[in-house]
């Protein structure tokens, strides 16, 4: 019976080991500092988005269909009263894309986007479809034609749905930004501006003067600006009641 109590002794800096060389496999630091609970829901969408089709495993993906659930719970929890979107990809399936784009765009709760390193192809209107978009001075944003890859059935009716689908990209962007049609595909169909493809590579200061972007910033005025637009939207629920 004496034993028992040595043994729980002995067990405990055996957990807490086990669990500091998980801290620091998975995070590289002992410490992890721990967000409090907040108003703000912070959504990141890293790496290449994945859409109907699996990708290798060593690419660095965001599933969509494990952010259509989140978007739809953060529209249910009344705790959550504003939403900020961390966006660093190189773009990716396009319906999934323009899915998550209407997802966040059809939130009543005030949202703001941050591009972070790189906004790319259909990582645009995933940006734009916040009430709000940042982007940091460094990041960049890559605006080029949709692709196909696979099997192509080389037919008229292949190219006019291409034509379709990239012209519902041009109208989400349009639609949700500041940016002119015209301009927006004078930089998608661009020449020499990218080494191997066809396209313009926009970089921070510059997607803010085309339209694309709102402004330039980072997590500072993500939050200020997502705390302006809870306070402007509660004042709003505050007059249709009275």
């Amino acid at each position: 019976m004496n034993n028992e109590p040595e043994k729980k002794e002995d067990q405990t800096p055996d957990n807490n080991s086990s669990s500091l060389v998980q801290k620091i496999q998975q995070l590289g630091q002992t410490n992890v500092p721990q967000a409090p609970d907040s108003n703000i829901h912070v959504l990141s969408i890293i790496g290449q988005v994945e859409g109907h089709v699996q990708l290798p495993p060593q690419n660095k993906t965001t599933k969509y269909e494990h952010l259509l659930p989140q978007l739809v719970a953060i529209e249910q929890n009344p705790k959550i009263e504003g939403l900020v979107v961390l966006l660093n990809t190189v773009g990716g399936d396009v319906e999934a894309g323009l899915a998550l784009s209407e997802m966040i765009t059809s939130i009543s709760k005030p949202t703001v986007s941050i591009v972070l390193g790189g906004g790319h192809s259909i990582g645009v209107p995933i940006a734009v479809a916040t009430d709000y978009s940042f982007i940091a001075p460094t990041a960049t944003m890559t605006i080029h034609p949709i692709r196909l890859t696979g099997l192509v059935i080389g037919v008229p009716q292949t190219f006019e749905y291409l034509d379709e689908m990239q012209n519902r990209v041009v109208d989400f962007v349009v639609n949700h930004s500041n940016i002119t049609e015209e301009k927006f595909k004078d930089l998608m169909f661009a020449k020499g501006n990218l080494t191997r493809d066809i396209g313009t590579n926009v970089v921070g200061k510059r997607a803010v003067e085309y339209g694309l972007i709102d402004g330039v910033g980072g997590v500072k005025e993500a939050m200020q600006k997502v705390n302006e637009l809870i306070k402007e939207n509660g004042t709003q629920e505050q007059q249709v009641m009275q």
